[in-house]
């Protein structure tokens, strides 16, 4: 039986997580000798699942892309190793767990046809590789493959692996599509803290930069037209495309939601005492002269459960996700073959 339900954007899900990057082999193994692999699986083998061999090389590959990251955020050396280590753990679990979830998905009942990845899924991957990562040059593909050893045939099988792999796992994140709403109120209910927010407001605002010719109050006189104009009816943000200064004045000068620590005092002070719709005098600083405008507002305190439902019905529906997609781990690795080394 051939998927054919797969959709197209899945060869892309599969293509973010894709374990083919194109790099070296000199720069793969620059990593080994302080990576301990070497001394945890002498043999150079992490574990057997099923009929698949998971190598040391196989981890190494799957890690260096991580190091660069991890060597940043370690504040010394035996930091970094500890959490090198884990990421190894990690890493292994995650590929036993790929051998296992591809045995799922080849497993058919009797009589039923075993399922299969259309070929041409596979070439469309291919071909988004060879533009993504090679520019479309076969010669550095091919190059690719030769550093890394594989044959054409092998790689394809790595592709399919991978599209068989992410399809499955998307398809285990599915089945939870509703959340009650009796948990919704029952996680707001003790959850509140989670859901207090400071006093912000939507900003757009007006600036004028002061010419060498012109004087304080002739600015000052500038803003205070523009409020004028404003008064009258005018909307401030088609006064901001027209008249203001800025980097934002073709979004009519919407800066978004800023909190009272988001703005200097000289800003902050005035403007968080409007109510929404309404702007300030004109401010003077170094930098020009602003006017500020309050397009809404949101008071300090616990948001209102309306507001956070769709918050919450996300926040529950990933934590059913992660414990459903760990128990159908766990039946897997129960029912399947793995020897550690």
């Amino acid at each position: 039986m051939t998927l054919r339900r797969f959709s197209t954007s899945l060869l892309f899900i599969a293509g973010t997580c894709c374990r083919v990057l194109a790099q070296t082999e000199a720069t793969q193994t620059a990593i080994a000798p302080g990576d301990n692999l070497n001394l945890r699986y002498a043999d150079g083998i992490v574990a057997i699942v099923e009929e698949k061999v998971i190598t040391v090389d196989d981890v190494r590959h799957e890690i260096q892309p991580l190091v660069a990251q991890l060597q940043k955020e370690a504040r010394n050396e035996q930091e970094f190793n500890q959490r090198l280590e884990q990421l190894q753990d990690s890493v292994i679990q995650q590929l036993i767990d790929k051998v296992l979830i591809i045995k799922a998905f080849r497993k058919h009942k009797e009589g039923e046809d075993e399922k299969q990845i259309p070929a041409s899924f596979i070439d469309n991957r291919i071909a988004e590789m060879l533009s993504d990562q090679f520019d479309n040059d076969r010669s550095k593909f091919l190059a690719y493959l030769r550093s890394r050893g594989m044959t054409m045939r092998e790689y394809r099988k790595d592709i399919e692996e991978d599209i068989i792999y992410h399809y499955m796992r998307q398809q285990q994140e599915k089945s939870v599509s509703i959340v009650s709403p009796v948990k919704i109120e029952q996680f707001y209910k003790e959850n509140k803290d989670q859901f207090y927010q400071e006093d912000s407001i939507h900003l757009r605002l007006i600036q004028l930069n002061k010419t060498d010719t012109e004087s304080a109050e002739g600015l000052r006189a500038r803003a205070q037209a523009i409020i004028t104009r404003f008064n009258a009816g005018e909307k401030f943000e088609d006064l901001a495309k027209e008249l203001s200064e800025d980097t934002k004045r073709s979004k009519g000068g919407d800066w978004g939601w800023m909190k009272r620590t988001d703005l200097k005092p000289e800003f902050a002070d005035p403007i968080f005492v409007l109510k929404k719709n309404n702007v300030t005098d004109a401010i003077m600083t170094p930098d020009g002269c602003f006017v500020l405008f309050v397009e809404d507002r949101k008071y300090a305190g616990i948001q209102p459960l309306d507001q956070v439902r769709e918050q919450i019905e996300h926040i529950l529906m990933t934590q059913t996700t992660q414990t459903d997609t760990e128990h159908w781990l766990e039946r897997l690795r129960r029912t399947g073959y793995v020897k550690h080394f």
